[in-house]
């Protein structure tokens, strides 16, 4: 009997990738939550399976050597659960190319600067008190933001899937698009929008988005609790020893 996979789990746009991929692929899991605001991401344990202290990370028992395999940062995870599961990776080179392309961008891409545009929209204006000081990070993030809907947008002007068939870069891709927090209109993008239901439909990603919401508090929210989770999450500075 295969052992589940251990995910390493807190429920944001990375967490949820990987919860989507696992019950798209059908891979027997149990979520470890790592309670990003209380600095649970800072324990050795988590640490041993995650060095840059970010989750989400996962470790399966039945590795490719039959041998335990932990894995951190979410590109690589899903990489991997494709390769194990034989599912929503292609194995032709040129697909998976394609694949790999938009997996990155959303990695590199995507990923970092609508996290930015949460961060000046949603957390900062609970931290400093004269709006001035953060009305370019505003600026600069959501208009980036609003280029990178603006790339996908013209990739799906023409087919039902970024990569060609569903993939991992659609489940990579699909829980950053989050306009309400972006200061995004979706009417703007009908592809994109047209895609966001169509991906959203699927039971899968319904379920992979749902783990753990129980789990969620909203950091931009007003008192000590709220507080202190965010000089947890963005004062953070290199640790030594």
């Amino acid at each position: 009997m295969t052992r589940p996979i251990e995910l390493w789990y807190w429920p944001t746009p990375n967490g949820w990738k990987v919860s989507i991929a696992l019950e798209e692929m059908g891979l027997p899991y149990e979520v470890k939550p790592v309670n990003i605001g209380r600095g649970e991401q800072f324990e050795p344990a988590f640490q041993a399976i995650s060095p840059n202290g970010r989750m989400p990370a996962i470790i399966d028992p039945d590795g490719p050597d039959g041998q335990p395999l932990s894995i951190f940062e979410s590109g690589a995870i899903l990489q991997y659960l494709g390769l194990k599961s034989g599912q929503f990776y292609p194995q032709d080179v040129r697909a998976r190319t394609e694949v790999d392309q938009w997996l990155f961008w959303q990695v590199g891409g995507l990923g970092p600067m609508a996290g930015q545009t949460h961060h000046f929209r949603q957390y900062a204006p609970a931290m400093i008190k004269d709006q001035r000081q953060i009305a370019y990070g505003v600026r600069r993030y959501t208009d980036e933001t609003h280029r990178l809907y603006g790339v996908l947008d013209r990739r799906l002007a023409d087919r039902a899937f970024v990569a060609g068939d569903y993939s991992i870069a659609d489940m990579a891709i699909w829980p950053w698009i989050l306009p309400t927090h972006q200061g995004q209109d979706l009417a703007e993008f009908p592809n994109l929008a047209a895609w966001m239901d169509r991906v959203g439909q699927r039971p899968a990603v319904k379920a992979g988005r749902a783990v753990g919401d129980e789990l969620r508090s909203n950091l931009g929210a007003a008192g000590k609790d709220a507080e202190e989770a965010r000089k947890l999450l963005f004062g953070q500075r290199a640790r030594r020893g």
